[in-house]
């Protein structure tokens, strides 16, 4: 047993050597939106949105390519989206058929459809 342990410390530390800690470049699951998330001024479709309902509520989770996530209430008066948690506010602003939504630094577009009789929104703060 005494041979066979250096041998097993030698694997795990090539193991540790060759795994790698990089966030991965695309969210998993869900429907792929455009973000600028981390940092990044560029938007890109690398974020995933999850849908769920809560209470009555409409709730996306949009998935960050690095593992963090934010969730947002779809707003039933079609004014669009609020922060579901955290104490930072949406500003939201319609730009043709995206919903452009910044949180902080982070920034995200959605998809839009409108419903017919649903007034057009004015960007909140």
């Amino acid at each position: 047993m005494a041979r066979s342990l250096p041998g097993f410390v030698f694997i795990l530390a090539l193991a540790a050597c060759s795994s790698r800690h990089e966030a991965p470049n695309v969210a998993e699951g869900g429907a792929a939106v455009s973000c600028a998330v981390g940092g990044s001024a560029e938007l890109k479709p690398v974020c995933a949105v999850e849908r769920s309902e809560e209470g009555g509520m409409l709730v996306l989770v949009v998935h960050h390519p690095d593992g963090a996530f934010r969730r947002f209430t779809v707003m039933t008066d079609g004014s669009g989206l609020a922060v579901a948690d955290g104490a930072q506010v949406a500003v939201t602003r319609l730009e043709g058929e995206r919903l452009d939504v910044s949180v902080g630094a982070d920034r995200y577009l959605f998809p839009v459809t409108r419903k017919p009789h649903a007034a057009n929104p004015e960007p909140s703060r």
